[in-house]
């Protein structure tokens, strides 16, 4: 079972940018599991699972403002049940 799972919530330019497959690139890096999604409000979900510290820095990676091109206003977390993801998907 992965040690933490956290859900983020991320505004601003966050869609049509590759933020979706960026952020899946860069959990893969950090052995991180969970997914990406795009939100109807425009807004990108995504959830995180394995080390604490490999989840910290995704979403420091996100909250610097992900890959070029996007911008993230804001980004909101949230502790997310602890899930056994195979891998970090995106999801539609």
């Amino acid at each position: 079972m992965p040690k933490v799972c956290t859900a983020a919530y991320v505004y601003g330019i966050v869609q049509g940018v590759g933020f979706r497959y960026s952020t899946q690139r860069q959990a893969q890096e950090l052995g991180v599991t969970g997914y990406a999604r795009n939100c109807d409000d425009g807004s990108v979900e995504v959830v995180a699972c394995g080390e604490e510290l490999a989840v910290e820095r995704l979403m420091a990676w996100i909250k610097q403002g992900g890959p070029r091109g996007a911008r993230v206003e804001r980004l909101l977390t949230e502790p997310y049940p602890p899930t056994q993801f195979e891998s970090f998907k995106i999801r539609y």
